[in-house]
């Protein structure tokens, strides 16, 4: 039996990040997980991985429709679909072993295997017993799917399916108009696949700004995506080669059908607790199995925390970072800090979309008086030299105050320049305070600025 101060049970970005906080405030620390590489969901099969094959297909996307614009002729691209999975690949394998490396330089110890809980205090990973006083539960989600429908990888694929086909196909459905199906079709779509996005609700990414939903939409549509809304999905069936996707339009009342090569099911993730034994323990888990947590990720059962996707709240992996470094920071004895206000959402589409704090249909649901100031990149100068004016920076004051209550962008880089109003909100800034900061000249920020200056008196360049 050997005892540590800290067992973190998880090596995802939440998981990694607080066992090398924790060993970094001296606290003897072991993390334990059971894939086969550090780095969970987001780095082997979600985030890292997505986003290769998204700079990948742009890359394509700007050889083809850019280059010939700034005076760059070169022979017609080709996409060599291993080739750019071996890219992928590669870009995982450095980020797995950059984990590995900060694991030693931190002393930070590590298992592989699967753990459970024998009781409050005692792991159990590979018939060997662990003991601590302070245990974090960091065990990520996994992909959910739909009633019936069974996901084999081949025809019907999640998003791990996804980003390792076999071949590019000529037509996808891609069940969920929310961020991880946008991405994904964006990267077929961009490599000539026919992708049609079938959403249950009325407009893409719901939980966004109505503005930014409603754009995105126009524009994706306009590189190509087809979009059936306010669909409901009743079976999928699989034929000779094919698979065909039935649902009733809720507009019409009607059954459709389509026929494609390969489904991708993105109707989002659940927390992944499995086989953790947390609730022999007495921990409480909701019927997705999620865990329970206070404002300090503290569980109902003392001692053991939980934080990232296993707990309620946005399934994000800078949310799950920054909850691991509250967490080591308060079994340290040190005063922590999160606010789960200010943390931003990418989508890392092309134009990306980005947000942070209150939408305007938040601030009319709850009768608060705000402002808004928009600036469309069509006026931002470095914006148009690369092709991407579409979009627009939208933010949201008090009225009475002036400070910043959300920002949301569609545009070039969105998924930086989100980041100055972030840093802004936390210290309670106002749109004035944006609109006095110099911005550099040419940079896609300065629509910031504009945005905030269109909350006064104007912008200059709209």
């Amino acid at each position: 039996m050997t005892n540590f101060d800290v067992i973190v049970i998880g090596g995802g970005p939440g998981g990694y990040v607080c066992a090398i906080r924790c060993s970094q405030l001296g606290l003897k620390t072991v993390c334990i997980d059971a894939s086969p590489a550090l780095g969970g969901t987001c780095l082997n099969v979600g985030c890292i991985p997505s986003k290769a094959l998204l700079h990948a297909s742009h890359q394509l996307h700007e050889s083809k429709n850019n280059f010939s614009k700034m005076g760059i002729i070169s022979e017609p691209p080709v996409v060599d679909w291993k080739g750019m999975q071996k890219y992928k690949d590669m870009i995982i394998k450095q980020n797995t072993q950059g984990i590995e490396f900060l694991f030693k330089k931190n002393k930070v110890n590590y298992i592989n295997g699967h753990a459970h809980f024998t009781n409050k205090n005692e792991i159990q990973v590979n018939d060997k017993t662990y003991t601590s006083n302070n245990i974090v539960i960091a065990t990520g989600s996994e992909a959910t799917s739909l009633p019936g429908l069974d996901i084999d990888e081949e025809l019907i694929v999640s998003s791990t399916g996804a980003l390792s086909l076999n071949k590019i196909p000529e037509k996808m459905a891609v069940i969920g108009g929310g961020v991880i199906g946008l991405e994904l079709g964006s990267v077929y779509s961009r490599l000539g696949t026919e992708v049609t996005v079938l959403e249950y609700q009325n407009s893409i990414t719901p939980e966004m700004d109505k503005d930014v939903s409603k754009n995105l939409q126009r524009i994706l549509k306009q590189q190509g995506i087809k979009f059936k809304t306010n669909c409901a999905v009743s079976t999928v069936e699989k034929l000779k080669g094919k698979v065909r996707v039935n649902f009733i339009n809720n507009k019409t009342e009607s059954n459709e059908k389509i026929e494609t090569e390969i489904v991708l099911v993105a109707t989002g993730r659940k927390a992944y607790s499995n086989g953790l034994c947390f609730e022999e323990i007495g921990g409480l888990v909701d019927e997705r199995g999620g865990i329970k947590t206070d404002v300090k990720n503290l569980t109902n059962v003392p001692s053991i925390y939980a934080i990232g996707d296993v707990t309620n709240g946005p399934m994000l992996a800078h949310k799950a970072e920054e909850e691991g470094i509250a967490v080591a920071e308060t079994i340290a004895g040190q005063k922590s800090h999160i606010n789960f206000n200010h943390i931003p959402n990418v989508i890392y589409t092309n134009p990306e979309v980005a947000s942070v704090g209150m939408t305007e249909g938040m601030l009319k649901n709850i009768n608060k008086s705000y402002k808004v100031g928009k600036f469309n990149f069509a006026g931002n100068a470095r914006a148009k030299l690369v092709f991407s004016s579409a979009g627009f920076v939208k933010l949201l004051t008090d009225s009475e105050t002036d400070r910043i209550l959300g920002c949301h962008i569609i545009g070039p880089n969105a998924g930086d320049i989100i980041h100055e109003v972030c840093v802004a909100m936390e210290f309670g800034a106002s749109a004035q305070d944006l609109a006095m900061t110099c911005h550099a000249h040419p940079t896609f920020s300065e629509a910031i600025k504009e945005a905030a200056l269109s909350c006064g008196d104007g912008a200059i360049h709209s």
